[in-house]
């Protein structure tokens, strides 16, 4: 007997008011996650945008890294929309910095020099303000020592140009 008291019922209409009953008392929480999907996808490309606009600063200010907010604003928009996506790797900023890389997982001379000079004194500076910190010394060169390691010997680089 089901649970609407319509056993028996030659024509499967219990069945099919049943499973209207189930489906309405699903549409709530169904509807809920939507809502929660929408709102965690805002919050990607929330987290894209800072992202790709910090990187925009920084391709302007040689003190703040370009390629770090690029690599977020990227992973950030490919979990927000396809179009945010899209739009994203059509931007000349990541033409130029990431898409060689993205394309062919190898960078030119000149793109890995790009991000290795800015890290390099950003490095220098805090390493040379951590004077009496011997710990924050030694964090900061196992930092640089492995930039310069994975970008010399991780990253291929692309000579074709």
């Amino acid at each position: 007997m089901s649970e609407f008291g319509l056993a028996g019922d030659a024509g499967g209409k219990g069945v099919a008011i049943e499973m209207a009953a189930r489906e309405a008392a699903q549409a709530p929480s169904i509807r809920k996650a939507k809502e929660r999907k929408g709102a965690v996808k805002a919050l990607w490309a929330a987290g894209g945008f800072v992202s790709f606009g910090l990187g925009v600063i920084g391709a302007v200010l040689p003190i703040i890294p370009t390629t770090p907010f690029l690599l977020a604003a990227a992973f950030f928009f490919a979990r927000s929309s396809d179009r945010l996506d899209a739009w994203f790797k059509s931007t000349k900023l990541y033409k130029r910095v990431l898409e060689g890389y993205a394309t062919k997982r190898s960078m030119t001379v000149k793109a890995k020099l790009a991000i290795l000079v800015p890290v390099t004194v950003l490095l220098s500076v805090g390493f040379a303000l951590m004077a009496n910190v011997p710990i924050g010394r030694i964090v900061l060169a196992i930092v640089w020592i492995g930039h310069i390691a994975y970008f010399g010997f991780v990253v291929k680089t692309d000579r074709s140009k």
